[in-house]
């Protein structure tokens, strides 16, 4: 996607020796009292990759010799890794920033209404490395840090007096320092600058990704991981009023700053000014800055600021200024391109440059940026008012876990919610009106149609939560934390039963907290109404029976566990006394069986899509506490698959040979469940291991092509990926993969060109695109009604004496599709219970 401009002698590689010079010499002289990375470190910056723990200490050495700075710790990592910001400004500021905060603070708060935009300190946030293996940016926040504490260049002490800087030097620690490792140990000496070296071409799933391989530059809308969490805390306390976002792409490229593509960075929420106005009045201060070095770069060609979840886009909704910087990178310490060698040392260059000019154009210009981020929440405000939409109405009784799991989302956003009755209202009216809109709004028209990431976030059916928007608003009690928001009756003592709704999100996790402990767990394969301690109660498919009697346990240690269970996972269960139903199936009908425990592994490594593969994960890790083995392709051939009933794999490039193949199909056939997502389920119908098929493309011969310019070729071809959207399926929910649904429509969440045909068996399909399927994204008119309506979503196909399930779209995407985690849950706990008939 980027282009190649030519780099001439700026590839040339710094003298290391003078490693401080080719940084910062102009902004000498520096307090010889303040220690320079070089000094801290014992090596030059750009010598070695740092490790996470040494900037850290760096910063937090500075915090301790430096009044001009201080060191906050705001989170840590999956692996433990602290996640730190230094504040660095002038020593008067820092002894007033609370007071300064609050001046702040004031011009957030539409009911406020201050004028003096040029007295308060500007906020700056300098955010590095949110993909691990794109390392130069960590070390060019040491330079920065070093450089505004420790220098005394009349030009630094005007940017203390003026602002506050927030340097966050490593946002994803634990991808950072798997990349780092790797570097550093194929680090050659003389340096390797071939680029088929090892050290420039990582192992899967390689530094990008944090500990359960999740993007975190996708995650500041969905805050789905820690990282993502401390700092969304972190934002809502500050609001920085300019946000950077350091990247690197390609060895082969050159240097990129916004503005981004034209047509690609229009939010249809976000003021023209910010990415028109506010975008080119930065992007002048960039480009002089790197003229000045004689660094070469591009401008708005590619990339799009539309998709909410990026450090560059999430500031944009806060009033603020987000900035994306993406460098070529060395990817290692020396490395040969078409223009010469590139280096560590320069590419961390041209990231410290573009970070000191940041901080020059936000204080040169802090009363517009003040006033802008005044006007933003004013007019979130105003616009609310103007609208008819007052509000926003959900709730879903059957599974208040799922809902719970929704509020908590709003809140991290810092989005008013309101309890009303059973359900939940958010008023449009309100500062983060423009998140509202982000969550609930939905969108069929777009200027764009080749989207650098998804083109659909609406939050709400993420969750598969049913809402409606409301023009008159009855608003309860404001929810201002999730305690007491889900409270099951507690499970009374019984000796014959107990019985698990199925319908709530948790329900799963508490079959598998009973099966490792030992306990038997029956599913329910049709509904029924239970006389229950509780009184009658209406259970639908899945409902879980768990016999005291035919335990081997007592009935107190059953009893003990069952309450275990409900009070760690909040899940409504049941005791009954009689096996004897008031309607439906009894207690001892054929249609209530066990559940066999899942023995889950699931294929990893190199052809692997790594993001789907860490949904899996995460998601069995976190909310299922369940352990899956994780196979590395290398390790196949010698893997006794029989000591697992279940298999998982998603998506990814299988080269697997003929004998592999037949290793996988013998194994299902034994009564084994093959689960498949993505572009594995096209993988197995290629290689003919299951008996469907794909949507086959009818061309027509006789079409003239009609010629078109070349240079659109991009624009075109692209816009028939489908970049991610959402659409609604019909679910079969008397099919053990539906159990726990109680609604047959459902939102699910599409970004591949899987189309899989309906299965031939007639009771295989188990869910299918609806006849007006579309509920937001953009897709072209060709793949809606040529390929997405006419397919199936998801499929079972019989395999001997087992079965494989076949998702064309991840229902685990990005770790927040609350909504569709069922399925795959129901495929791992619930697939042996599949009998196709023939």
């Amino acid at each position: 996607m980027v282009k190649k401009l030519l780099l001439g002698v700026l590839f040339l590689s710094a003298s290391i020796a003078s490693a401080q010079d080719y940084f910062f010499s102009k902004f000498q002289p520096f307090d010889s009292n303040i220690p320079s990375p070089e000094e801290f470190l014992g090596y030059g910056i750009g010598e070695k990759h740092t490790r996470h723990d040494l900037i850290v200490n760096y910063l937090t050495k500075l915090s301790e010799v430096s009044d001009r700075a201080s060191i906050q710790e705001y989170g840590e990592t999956h692996e433990g890794r602290k996640l730190v910001i230094l504040t660095i400004t002038s020593p008067e500021n820092i002894k007033n920033l609370e007071k300064l905060k609050t001046d702040h603070l004031q011009f957030t708060d539409p009911a406020k209404n201050p004028s003096n935009y040029d007295e308060v300190p500007i906020f700056i946030n300098l955010g590095y490395n949110v993909h691990g293996n794109e390392p130069s940016s960590s070390e060019a926040a040491l330079l920065t840090a070093y450089t505004l504490t420790a220098s005394n260049h009349p030009e630094i002490l005007n940017y203390l007096n003026k602002g506050v800087i927030f340097i966050d030097p490593t946002i994803n620690p634990d991808g950072r320092d798997r990349h780092t490792q790797w570097a550093n140990m194929y680090q050659g000496n003389p340096l390797v600058a071939d680029p088929q070296d090892a050290e420039h071409n990582e192992y899967w799933p390689m530094g990008r990704t944090n500990h359960y391989w999740f993007d975190l530059n996708r995650d500041w809308l969905l805050g789905i991981n820690p990282e993502s969490r401390g700092k969304l805390n972190w934002y809502h306390q500050w609001y920085p009023n300019v946000v950077t976002d350091f990247h690197e792409m390609g060895t082969q490229s050159s240097y990129f700053f916004e503005p981004m593509k034209d047509n690609g960075s229009m939010n249809p929420i976000m003021p023209k000014e910010n990415y028109v106005d506010l975008n080119n009045l930065f992007g002048d201060y960039f480009s002089k800055a790197l003229d000045s070095i004689g660094s070469f770069y591009f401008t708005k060609e590619v990339f799009d600021g539309t998709y909410p979840g990026y450090g560059s886009s999430y500031p944009d909704l806060q009033g603020g200024l987000g900035l994306l910087f993406e460098q070529a990178s060395s990817r290692g310490h020396k490395q040969t391109t078409a223009f010469g060698e590139i280096t560590f040392p320069f590419t961390i260059r041209n990231q410290y440059i573009s970070s000191i000019t940041t901080i020059k154009a936000a204080v040169e210009n802090k009363a517009l940026l003040r006033k802008y981020q005044q006007d933003f929440f004013r007019s979130g405000v105003e616009n609310a008012s103007k609208s008819k939409i007052k509000g926003y109405s959900f709730k879903d009784t059957n599974d208040p876990n799922r809902v719970k799991a929704f509020v908590d989302k709003l809140l991290l956003h810092k989005i008013d919610v309101y309890q009303s009755g059973d359900g939940f209202v958010v008023p449009t009216k309100q500062p983060q009106y423009r998140m509202v809109q982000t969550m609930f709004e939905t969108y069929d028209t777009y200027r764009d149609s080749v989207y650098y990431d998804a083109s659909a976030w609406s939050v709400a059916n993420f969750y598969n939560m049913k809402y409606k928007p409301t023009s008159s608003l009855d608003l309860g009690e404001k929810v201002t934390s999730l305690d007491n928001l889900v409270k099951p009756s507690p499970v009374q003592k019984t000796k014959y039963a107990y019985i698990i709704d199925y319908n709530d999100y948790n329900a799963v996790a508490v079959l598998n907290y009973l099966q490792s402990k030992g306990l038997v767990v029956s599913s329910s394969s049709k509904p029924f109404t239970a006389k229950t301690t509780d009184g009658n109660k209406n259970l639908g498919y899945g409902a879980l029976v768990v016999p005291v009697s035919l335990q081997k346990i007592s009935s107190d240690e059953v009893y003990n566990l069952v309450m275990e269970a409900q009070k760690k996972y909040q899940v409504p269960i049941y005791a009954v006394n009689s096996g004897y139903s008031l309607q439906g199936i009894d207690l001892g009908s054929r249609w209530i069986s066990p559940v066999t425990k899942p023995k889950a592994a699931m294929i990893i490594g190199d052809g692997v899509r790594s993001y789907e593969a860490g949904e899996v994960w995460h998601l069995l890790d976190t909310r299922v506490h369940m352990p899956i083995t994780k196979i590395p392709v290398r390790n196949f051939d010698r893997t006794d698959f029989d000591k697992y009933n279940t298999l998982v794999m998603v998506s990814g490039q299988y080269g697997f040979s003929k004998k592999q193949n037949e290793k996988i199909k013998n194994w299902v056939s034994k009564g084994n469940t093959l689960i498949t997502i993505g572009t594995a389920s096209k993988w197995l119908i290629d290689e003919k291991i299951v008996e469907e098929s794909l949507k086959s493309e009818e061309k027509d011969s006789t079409k003239i092509i009609e010629r078109k310019p070349y240079v659109n070729a991009p624009e075109n071809l692209g816009k028939e990926s489908l970049g991610g959207a959402i659409f609604k399926v019909d679910l079969d929910i008397t099919h053990p993969l539906g159990f726990g649904y109680t609604d047959t429509s459902i939102p699910i969440y599409k970004n591949n060109s899987v189309w899989l045909q309906p299965s031939k068996n007639e009771y295989a399909t188990v869910a299918k695109y609806a006849k007006d399927p579309h509920i937001d994204g953009f897709i072209t008119t060709k793949n809606l009604e040529e390929n997405l309506k006419p397919s199936a979503s998801l499929i079972v196909s019989k395999l001997g004496n087992g079965r494989v399930v076949l998702f064309a779209d991840n229902p685990n995407f990005r770790g927040s599709w609350y909504g569709t985690n069922r399925l795959f849950l129901n495929a791992l706990f619930l697939g042996d219970k599949i009998r196709i008939p023939e």
